[in-house]
């Protein structure tokens, strides 16, 4: 851990984690007269579900947000030190997994990790999104382009940023695991062959 106290280390941990918690899927839904997106589709706060039961424009205002709430907390901490600024990114994405005020039942994790890479380090970022990218077009599911991104993530960081330390590194493979935990039914449906393609209802 760098030089920073315990108390910068609970504060950007506690920010990130209020940061994440927001439960912007579910907000657009009832701001945009859809209701609880929870009651439609997977039952998913997060821009997937968002998609198959909104539309489009939903889904993007969705993924836009949930991106982009873990990267005031992780530049904020990252102004102090690189590994603190994963600690952030860990607490938003806890945040948004277990908010608090939906009962500890959020979404999966998978906008709010790659966005948190783009504010953690934008290459590795940008690299993970192509890898999403790549993979939703070559294979048009959502939840294998996620899994294969964020899994990547811990080699990949350690690939362009040897210096991150070992903390952060291992920081990046728990935020990788909690996706994948998170994924579980996905992964039975993958290897079943029910997992719905993207675009599907």
């Amino acid at each position: 851990m760098c030089d920073a106290s315990l108390v910068q280390i609970l504060t950007y941990l506690a920010f990130g984690y209020l940061c994440g918690s927001i439960p912007f899927g579910l907000l657009v839904g009832k701001f945009s007269g859809l209701g609880d997106i929870r009651k439609s589709g997977s039952g998913n706060i997060g821009a997937t579900n968002m998609l198959r039961t909104g539309g489009k424009k939903l889904a993007a205002i969705t993924l836009l947000l949930d991106g982009g709430k873990a990267a005031p907390p992780i530049i904020l901490a990252s102004s102090v030190c690189f590994t603190l600024g994963a600690l952030a990114f860990l607490g938003a994405v806890l945040g948004h997994m277990f908010p608090v005020w939906l009962k500890f039942k959020g979404g999966k994790g998978v906008a709010t990790t790659l966005g948190g890479f783009l504010a953690l380090q934008f290459p590795l970022g940008a690299l993970l999104c192509g890898i999403w990218l790549a993979t939703a077009v070559l294979f048009r599911y959502s939840s294998l382009s996620a899994l294969v991104a964020v899994g990547s993530a811990p080699v990949l960081l350690y690939a362009l940023r040897p210096d991150a330390g070992i903390q952060a590194l291992s920081i990046a493979g728990v935020i990788a695991i909690l996706v994948f935990i998170r994924h579980h039914s996905n992964i039975r449906r993958l290897l079943k062959g029910e997992e719905p393609k993207i675009g599907k209802k």
